[in-house]
């Protein structure tokens, strides 16, 4: 772990933002963490960027919240991250680890939905994968740092945003005359 203070602050605010049902919330805290991934490629902030965002499309899934298990799910969710801070001040990361991995095992809760959210958490991680890659990380370090093949990370990332562009420049005509003479004289 090598931003503790700033992954500390992550996890306290996503108990707040948990407790209250806040996903704008958690989306800016995932939104943050990949920052940080970017920079450091930490696996453990990756982790919890990903975690923090499949919370935020759990809550997004306003049905959820009529089920029985709901309350169930928010005392562990909470729980969890309450402990995953404790271990983390602590320097027990192999305790803190776990307690990341317990937050989604409590969506376990929901069996009926157990293939949604596990598309869920493919889903953030591909989508975190892509915008870490877009902060300049290599696809490949990218890639292995989130347990993606690469072929998944260029499905979803292969699509640049480019709004600065202005696509109606084109090359001039005797620039692109000599690129279509040069291209055939390789053939000789």
């Amino acid at each position: 772990m090598i931003e503790k203070e700033h992954t500390l602050e992550v996890l306290r605010q996503a108990y707040s933002a948990v407790k209250d049902e806040d996903t704008p919330r958690l989306r800016e805290l995932s939104n943050q963490t990949i920052h940080s991934v970017s920079i450091y490629q930490d696996p453990d902030s990756l982790a919890i960027a990903i975690t923090i965002y499949a919370l935020a499309k759990i809550f997004e899934k306003g049905d959820l919240k009529e089920s029985k298990k709901w309350n169930v799910f928010m005392q562990k969710t909470l729980k969890y991250l309450d402990r995953a801070s404790y271990f983390l001040q602590i320097d027990k990361l192999k305790y803190f680890r776990r307690e990341v991995i317990n937050i989604r095992k409590s969506l376990d809760l929901f069996i009926h939905l157990n293939d949604y959210i596990q598309e869920v958490f493919r889903k953030a991680s591909i989508n975190k994968a892509s915008r870490v890659y877009e902060h300049g990380i290599s696809r490949a370090e990218t890639a292995a740092l989130l347990g993606i093949t690469q072929w998944e990370l260029a499905a979803y990332a292969s699509v640049p945003i480019i709004t600065d562009l202005d696509l109606t420049i084109t090359k001039p005509i005797k620039d692109r005359i000599k690129f279509t003479e040069d291209l055939f004289n390789n053939f000789d």
